[in-house]
């Protein structure tokens, strides 16, 4: 009796589940799911070509850009932690980064996995901490001192150190790793901009600085916890091993570090931000304490290291294999640097680009925003669902849910940037005369700066950067790929080249 009891208590349960799973599997509009795991298997298997997967999953749906599925395939988590709504709909891009903005914070999930890394700075907080800090920061960010702040440190780390490194590559006749050194540049000009301290990792001989690699190990770290189970790794702080053990030890290396940085402001302040936020007070009127002073620096070094970087990379490659478009990049610069520096074109590569020459480069800026367009250099990003919700296309998105938007698929949507979507054009971002650079008029479209009240405030600083790296290139050398190199994408938050991007560099032979 007790056996069949069993059979008939298993029996039920089985048939209850199946019955929710059926209509679970009828209301999802997306990917396969199986019991229990969801989609978790297909996930897996296409984890190391995810963006051009996701993007292909989303045409798939036609006009609506938008799919939802659960990696969690059972009662209660299927549609809370699990359920996963994912789109690339500008309309609902503009829902969920402005019009609702409150109801999709970054969420506690995010929050604790980035927590010990970035504690409450501005990228991993909401609400009343988020606001101002963001408040002071974009008072800042409009100054003029900082731009030339800025300038001073794009411009001496470009004459004293890339172009030292580029001339005798080039000299050589050895191939670098064009991605390893513009990751070094920008690292050395947002840590110069931040708390003004130059940890030199653009060097002639490319040293390992022990701030830079604890950095990066804390951030793969960090990174590990967004891709596991929570407590997988909160298991592995406990016991102090694997991920967990190595991001103890980086971050002891940068607070140390961010410490001496801190101690040399409080006797000597400048124009970094790191100084300015010294005066600054938190929401309680009070002065901001060390740590957190570490934790707003360390935020601003993360969004402004890689993101450049990685953007720059992205664009290089891009321009090697379209000729045309470098050849009318170089006639911009060389027409810009005639206007401000006469006929005599050793004076055009004397110095680096300034600013005011620098913002003159339209069709450079819109070669640039195209390969953001293609290659976004933060391609995902997730915002947690707070109440239940229906997006402009009519999706209803539960409580406790994730939101996924598709950066990287934005761009390669021919029902949003129409036929020619996938091909790169700097010229759709000129006006018909081609004398003016002109963003879409639906700014949902292009969101590779973010959009909302969270719009990158660094957006006018990081197209100078680029602008100047890119100029203080191409008006010296053209590029060619090492023969064998292969451009692949790293599976990560920030889209890495996953083998770096080698290239030889050949002497160019400007004309006045």
């Amino acid at each position: 009796m007790e056996t069949l009891a069993i059979f008939f208590s298993l029996t039920a349960a089985i048939s209850t589940y199946a019955f929710w799973f059926y209509l679970l599997s009828r209301k999802l509009t997306g990917l396969k799911v199986y019991p229990f795991v969801g989609s978790l298997p297909i996930l897996i298997k296409n984890r190391k070509r995810l963006h051009d997967w996701i993007a292909s999953n989303l045409r798939a749906t036609g006009g609506s850009a938008t799919y939802q599925t659960t990696t969690i395939a059972l009662p209660y988590l299927a549609t809370k932690q699990g359920f996963y709504t994912v789109t690339c709909h500008p309309k609902n891009i503009e829902h969920i980064l402005r019009t609702r903005f409150e109801n999709y914070p970054k969420g506690p999930t995010w929050q604790k996995a980035f927590h010990d890394l970035l504690g409450q700075g501005i990228f991993n907080s909401d609400g009343e901490t988020w606001l101002i800090q963001r408040k002071t920061a974009a008072l800042e960010f409009t100054t003029r001192t900082l731009r030339q702040a800025m300038a001073r440190w794009v411009n001496r780390t470009i004459k004293n150190r890339l172009w030292r490194i580029l001339d005798q590559a080039a000299e050589q006749n050895f191939p670098v790793d064009l991605q390893d050194l513009l990751l070094r540049l920008t690292f050395d000009n947002i840590c110069g901009l931040t708390f003004g301290k130059d940890p030199e990792t653009l060097s002639p001989e490319l040293p390992e600085n022990p701030f830079s690699i604890a950095f990066d190990t804390a951030t793969e770290a960090t990174l590990q916890r967004l891709l596991y189970p929570g407590f997988l790794w909160r298991l592995e702080k406990i016991f102090g091993i694997g991920a967990e053990k190595r991001l103890k030890k980086s971050l002891e290396v940068v607070e140390s570090y961010m410490d001496g940085a801190i101690e040399a402001r409080k006797e000597s302040p400048s124009d970094d931000l790191l100084s300015r936020f010294m005066k600054k007070r938190d929401v309680d009127g009070n002065l901001f304490p060390s740590a957190v002073l570490q934790r707003i620096a360390l935020n601003f070094v993360l969004a402004g290291r890689d993101t450049s970087s990685v953007a720059l990379s992205w664009f290089f490659w891009l321009v090697m294999s379209h000729p045309c478009v470098e050849q009318k990049i170089v006639d911009e610069i060389s027409t810009v640097l005639k206007e401000t520096r006469g006929s005599n074109v050793k004076k055009w590569i004397e110095e680096p680009l300034e600013f005011d020459e620098a913002d003159k480069l339209i069709y450079l800026k819109a070669a640039l925003a195209e390969t953001l367009r293609l290659y976004p250099s933060v391609p995902e990003d997730f915002k947690y669902v707070v109440s239940d919700d229906v997006l402009p296309d009519g999706t209803f998105v539960p409580a406790g849910s994730t939101v996924t938007y598709s950066i990287y698929s934005v761009g390669r949507m021919k029902t949003i940037w129409g036929e020619d979507c996938l091909e790169f054009k700097p010229e759709r971002w000129l006006s018909a005369e081609g004398d003016r650079f002109e963003p879409p008029k639906d700014g949902y479209k292009f969101v590779a700066f973010n959009a909302g009240p969270r719009t990158c405030l660094g957006k006018d600083l990081a197209y100078l950067q680029m602008k100047s790296a890119a100029s203080a290139v191409l008006l010296r050398y053209r590029l060619s790929l090492v023969p064998g190199h292969r451009v692949e994408q790293k599976m990560s938050l920030t889209l890495f080249m996953k083998h770096g991007l080698r290239v030889f560099l050949h002497p160019r032979n400007l004309a006045a």
